[in-house]
């Protein structure tokens, strides 16, 4: 129960300052990626602003166990492979194309109208793809 809590003011947090910093709005993100254009630099401050508490934050719990679980998880792993980045690609193509990441698009759900359910909708069915659409291609390329 404390898990769900959690994830539920932490989903609530992030999604509020979403709202509040106007990243939900896809012509302040599309604004960031233009920059021989109208370029607006709103994206910078509010990654700062999640970095800088962040990086404290990873810095005390360096030697500290979490509060809701036995250890830290560990990467699945740290090598730079193909699959990254052509997922990494993939991803900031429809960034730029959309001006939406998933978490913003969760939070625009009630109020971005038509084009952001369109959005949500695709972007659910591409996670759902994704599996199994790699795992039939990896098959196919051991034979």
């Amino acid at each position: 129960m404390k898990r769900i809590l959690l994830a539920l003011t932490s989903g609530c947090l992030f999604g509020g300052g979403l709202l509040i910093s106007g990243m939900t709005d896809t012509a302040k993100v599309q604004g960031w990626l233009d920059i021989l254009g109208a370029w607006d630099p709103t994206l910078a401050f509010v990654m700062g602003g999640a970095i800088i508490p962040m990086a404290v934050a990873w810095r005390y719990s360096k030697n500290k166990a979490p509060l809701f679980a036995e250890n830290f998880p560990t990467p699945a792993s740290q090598k730079v492979s193909r699959d990254l980045i052509a997922g990494s690609v993939l991803f900031g193509m429809g960034w730029a194309i959309a001006g939406l990441c998933p978490g913003p698009a969760v939070a625009a759900l009630g109020f971005g109208g038509k084009g952001v359910s369109i959005f949500f909708v695709s972007m659910l069915i591409g996670m759902l793809a994704a599996k199994p659409i790699l795992k039939r291609n990896r098959y196919a390329l051991e034979a």
